[in-house]
């Protein structure tokens, strides 16, 4: 049986570590589970590991909020102390407090 441990948590903020967003985690796979399509539309020499956590997240960055799909490896926590403005962000989690949020709902 494959065993990993996530290093985020529901409700931390973190920061991709190569591209411009940040965003907060609501949902954490154990290994890669979205499509082979959205893998191998990843540059090949981009590509992160299947094997290791991967993250939903509310994102945001400059110019729009979106939901992101983001592997371990390229995420870091965020401590700049600022609230995620994402407008679905209220619908999963309570108020913004100690740079995170307490998770709102009950989710499988």
């Amino acid at each position: 049986m494959f065993k990993t441990r996530a290093k985020y948590h529901l409700g931390q903020v973190v920061r991709h570590r190569k591209h411009p967003f940040r965003g907060v985690v609501f949902d954490v796979d154990a290994i890669f589970s979205n499509t082979d399509a959205w893998y191998n539309a990843i540059p090949e020499d981009s590509r992160p590991k299947k094997d290791q956590p991967f993250y939903h997240l509310l994102a945001e960055n400059d110019q729009s909020f979106y939901v992101a799909y983001v592997s371990e490896q390229n995420l870091v926590a965020d401590y700049s102390g600022e609230p995620v403005d994402h407008p679905d962000v209220d619908d999963l989690f309570g108020p913004f407090e100690d740079g995170q949020y307490p998770l709102q709902v009950q989710l499988n």
